[in-house]
């Protein structure tokens, strides 16, 4: 081949290249991408944050004290079933994933129960009481930012109290 065929060639690929450039910039000044609207994957038996709610997630949760008089430990036993795929919550249970549930009110935060827990965790001090545990239901990365704790969170403060009077119950 030429001189002449190796420059045919060269202006080929050059053209080719500024052909794709051009038409990208055209199809990102056509196409605006926007945010979802929804989640595309919904997980059965986990809310979704919703988009306007992180700027609350800043302040903390609601307390839950007062509810604490009308919760309903019967409805805290259906939600404390979205917990048993990692923790246990019989009378001398294992400990799977996460640590066995049963009669962790008053309990030291992050101590005992044959469970290694989360550098983050083990940085709490005090007891799993009513306070402490509505900040952990709330958003466990709230409440020690960097647990190993893999959950979203309860964002009714009805839903924490109903969870923490079943807790309670189990003793």
């Amino acid at each position: 081949m030429d001189e002449l065929g190796f420059n045919k060639i060269a202006a080929a690929v050059l053209t080719a290249g500024i052909i794709a450039m051009v038409c990208g910039i055209i199809a990102g000044a056509a196409v605006k991408p926007r945010p979802l609207e929804k989640p595309v994957y919904i997980v059965a038996g986990v809310e979704a944050p919703k988009a306007e709610a992180t700027p609350a997630s800043d302040k903390g949760p609601e307390p839950i004290a007062p509810l604490m008089a009308s919760a309903d430990p019967k409805a805290g036993a259906d939600l404390a079933k979205k917990c048993t795929g990692c923790h246990s919550l019989d009378k001398g249970g294992a400990s799977k994933v996460g640590p066995n549930l049963y009669g962790i009110v008053g309990d030291a935060i992050a101590e005992g129960r044959n469970f290694t827990f989360s550098d983050a965790l083990k940085a709490k001090h005090g007891t799993w009481d009513v306070e402490a545990l509505n900040a952990w239901l709330y958003q466990p990365q709230y409440f020690a930012k960097g647990t190993k704790m893999n959950f979203a969170g309860l964002p009714k403060a009805k839903d924490r109290a109903d969870l923490v009077a079943f807790l309670q119950s189990l003793k």
